[in-house]
């Protein structure tokens, strides 16, 4: 049986990113990139697809685990009969060559331990030809190889293709395994001293968390975040990708199912504004110039996701060795969604531009002339209809969050010209463009009868898209239309108290069956909304509910079951820890009152 989505913690180098289970055992770790084929895929198969475990030998051993300081550093402390350890998981930042090294530390007593490495690449699928050499054992599989150090005192042999090393800690002993990926064809990877690394690394996140500017009650849980945020980045690019997994079910069991180890233009641009917030100026403009690469050339061409260095091309497929989550299957690499046509990016990615202005990034030269190209060519498809942000995959609609992100494009545009006068636009053509838009939607997105905006045209289904009406300025929170949608997406769209993406009456929206979880992010959006229509300590009490939903070392999936109280989705999720970022902020920085 698989452990729970939140018995994991994340390690990451900000090039690739790891899953360690409560017992130990990591189960998923892309090498190099956090899109490459996995080398253990346990997380979405079996042990037999690979894994990593490192523990006592003692099956009565009991753990707590917990991040060191405002780190990404994993420290788990084992208890035995015969003594306690310490296991520190962490993953250095080195260009090209990730590693993963684990510190064994004696406590008290003495401990025998087994670390038992299973390597399987391409998603669990290959066995690679495992060697001794150099005082290392090296695996390796066409273009990847992967070098082993154990520590000097430990008995290392294979068995059943895999490599197992024996050994015991004292009190004041310490213990290092070092993994490390290279390319087969290059010669042996430079070694880094695994306690020199263990130093470094958490004097380089001592040094970044230090860098946040919230000051609130929430900031122990915000620093997680944005360490969580941080670690989802790609450093050689300044991709961000929405999460580091890939088939986490949205139902356990069922067939929702998706890879999201790529950047959506969406979740890396709220991204943007979290990081801004904060004070994160060196990230913010790493990811502004990403997007500025990858959203050059014909603005027809724009796509809602994209690869970590901006790659286009991003097929599906499913993987039939692997048995899933929990028997989730199938199992999927790419997303087809890429395809899709989203209207809404386009408000995005102009708004993130706006955001990074105001924030006072360095302006770059090209990037007002690829907003304007996108003005125009928004101002030609705004009327059509498209798949909106939840992906279906279904017939086009008029979907009424994408019309709004078109004003809200619209809006940012005039906003641009009227306050920088070296910007050149068609003022008057942009303002009559963002009226029509606020018209329209106001006259077919609105059901008076109901007293609601509406997830698409002439339709009664609700979205919970629409709480973000007042958030980006669309309406005022003390609109009565704002006011009674939220009223009526808390009371139609909520399951336990937390809020669902949309309604289906009776039918699948998306043609999938089945079923999801409440959407975190969407929880999120409910409690800014309740604190823009004037209702602080309702809002409050929300967002500390959602704080209490993230596992032991603060993390939250893509979505949560309040049935069963679990999570579910991919994880840990950027969509969601954006959410507490900003609304964390929104509560200390003041909007909305009783």
């Amino acid at each position: 049986m698989h452990p729970r989505i939140e018995d994991y913690a994340l390690i990451g180098d900000l090039q690739t990113a790891a899953l360690v289970d409560r017992n130990g055992s990591i189960d998923w770790l892309c090498l190099p990139r956090f899109d490459s084929p996995a080398c253990f895929a346990a997380l979405v198969g079996d042990q037999d697809n690979g894994h990593w475990t490192l523990a006592p030998r003692s099956a009565g051993a009991r753990a707590e685990r917990a991040y060191r300081d405002d780190s990404l550093i994993l420290d788990t402390v084992w208890e035995t009969e015969g003594g306690s350890v310490r296991v520190t998981d962490f993953m250095p930042q080195r260009d090209h060559m990730p590693d993963v090294m684990r510190v064994v530390e004696g406590l008290r007593g003495r401990v025998e331990m087994r670390s038992v490495l299973r390597l399987r690449f391409d998603y669990g699928r290959v066995v690679p030809w495992v060697r001794a050499t150099e005082g290392c054992r090296v695996a390796v599989a066409g273009p990847d190889s992967v070098w082993l150090r154990t520590p000097p005192a430990s008995t290392t042999y294979g068995e059943d293709f895999s490599t197992r090393s024996d050994f015991a800690v004292a009190a004041g002993e310490r213990a290092a395994f070092v993994l490390t990926w290279h390319p087969s064809h290059e010669p042996r990877p430079e070694q880094l001293d695994p306690f020199e690394a263990l130093a470094d690394t958490a004097e380089d996140w001592r040094a970044w968390s230090t860098r946040c500017r919230y000051d609130g009650p929430y900031r122990a849980a915000v620093v997680r975040s944005l360490i969580t945020l941080k670690a989802l980045t790609y450093a050689p690019t300044g991709g961000i990708v929405a999460a580091p997994t890939t088939s986490l079910p949205e139902e356990p069991g069922g067939v929702r199912n998706w890879d999201y180890r790529y950047c959506w233009l969406r979740d890396a641009s709220l991204t943007l504004n979290s990081l801004l917030l904060a004070g994160y100026l060196d990230e913010a403009g790493a990811w502004r110039d990403w997007l500025l690469r990858a959203v050059a050339g014909a603005p027809d061409d724009l796509q809602i996701m994209y690869g970590l260095a901006g790659e286009r091309r991003l097929p599906e497929f499913e993987v039939p060795w692997l048995s899933g989550y929990r028997d989730s299957l199938p199992v999927r690499i790419g997303n087809a969604a890429v395809e899709q046509r989203q209207l809404d990016v386009y408000g995005e990615v102009i708004d993130s531009f706006h955001v990074a202005r105001t924030a006072g990034l360095p302006a770059e030269l090209h990037a007002w002339s690829i907003q304007r190209t996108l003005m125009d060519y928004l101002e030609s498809t705004w009327r059509d209809p498209d798949e909106g942000i939840w992906e279906i995959r279904g017939p086009r609609r008029h979907f009424v969050h994408s019309k709004v992100m078109a004003w809200v494009a619209a809006d940012r545009a005039v906003r641009a010209l009227e306050g920088h006068q070296e910007l050149t636009g068609d003022l008057d053509r942009w303002r009559a463009m963002r009226d029509e838009v606020h018209r329209e939607v106001c006259a077919h997105g609105y059901d008076a009868e109901r007293g609601t905006f509406t997830q698409s045209y002439g339709s009664t289904e609700l979205d919970a898209a629409t709480l973000l009406i007042p958030r980006v300025g669309f309406l005022p929170g003390n609109d009565p239309r704002v006011v009674s949608t939220v009223d009526t997406v808390r009371r139609e769209l909520t399951h336990g108290g937390l809020v669902r993406r949309y309604s289906t009456e009776g039918e699948s929206v998306d043609g999938l069956p089945g079923d999801e979880g409440t959407f975190l992010v969407c929880s999120f959006w409910l409690a800014d909304a309740l604190l823009l229509t004037g209702r602080r300590e309702e809002a409050r009490q929300l967002f500390e509910r959602l704080l209490a939903l993230r596992n032991d070392v603060g993390l939250l999936s893509e979505e949560y079951d309040p049935a069963t109280a679990r999570q579910l989705g991919n994880f840990p999720q950027a969509f969601s820890h954006v959410g507490l970022v900003g609304t964390a902020f929104a509560l200390h920085h003041g909007a909305g009152a009783d």
